[in-house]
């Protein structure tokens, strides 16, 4: 069996794939990947940093990069990584990033991988429809998606994608607005609000991802005190 380089055609992005005497096996994002295929070629192959291949800039057309979208295409990445899920498993994951943090986002994923620190799922968002609550319910970790805050011109961390979000159903946003209304984002993820309970897909000050995002120069919304975000990691400003 050797390596290959093999394009997926849906996004026009090279992945690693392998080849016997009378298949061929593409790794797409998503997929799981056997650990004597990464023992035996090394996981490297799996992390890189790519400029948005004309396949995959359509596929974000109208979805994550929408019609107003103010964010230059030569200023974001797509990159590849591995990740392991609660069960162990190795799976392909896939996010969209602006170059200012491709390079500290790559170097993260790859200690988490190593670590074995459970990230569940890692697909773009535009598979949601870059609905970022169906994204979260569904656990999904994510960057870039465009989008001004509201009632402002100026675009959020999340337009930019300089911010990234980790296991967001486990690690919800959570605001007490002026009239008292309390904001859970997203829905259905009210029991993870108590930070004092043990759970999978935790986020925490303590745990290997927040130190790795902050010792990259991000902050963590959990350390917020207007709200708390405790899926999200932005670049300092």
């Amino acid at each position: 069996m050797r390596l290959l380089l093999c394009v997926a055609l849906a996004i026009g992005i090279a992945l690693p794939c392998c080849r016997t005497s009378d298949q061929e096996r593409a790794f797409l994002p998503g997929d799981i990947v056997p650990d004597e295929i990464v023992a035996e070629y090394g996981c490297e192959c799996f992390f890189s940093a790519q400029e948005l291949s004309d396949e995959l800039f359509s596929l974000m057309q109208g979805k994550s990069y929408k019609e107003n979208c103010t964010i230059p295409r030569e200023d974001l990445r797509y990159l590849l990584v591995l990740h392991k899920n609660i069960e162990g498993k190795t799976l392909v994951g896939e996010m969209v990033v602006n170059k200012s943090i491709a390079d500290d986002a790559l170097e993260i994923f790859r200690e988490l991988y190593s670590a074995s620190y459970p990230i569940e799922k890692m697909r773009l968002v535009d598979y949601y429809d870059a609905d970022d609550q169906m994204s979260m319910r569904d656990n999904n970790s994510s960057s870039f998606n465009f989008r001004f805050i509201s009632h402002t011109t100026k675009v959020s961390v999340h337009g930019r994608g300089e911010a990234i979000d980790i296991n967001p159903y486990y690690n919800p946003y959570y605001k007490i607005l002026p009239d008292g209304t309390e904001v859970i984002e997203p829905e259905g993820a009210n029991p993870y609000l108590d930070r004092s309970a043990s759970f999978d897909y935790k986020v925490s000050r303590e745990d290997l991802c927040c130190r790795l995002f902050i010792e990259h120069g991000f902050e963590w919304g959990g350390d917020w005190t207007t709200c708390k975000d405790y899926q999200h990691f932005e670049l300092k400003q």
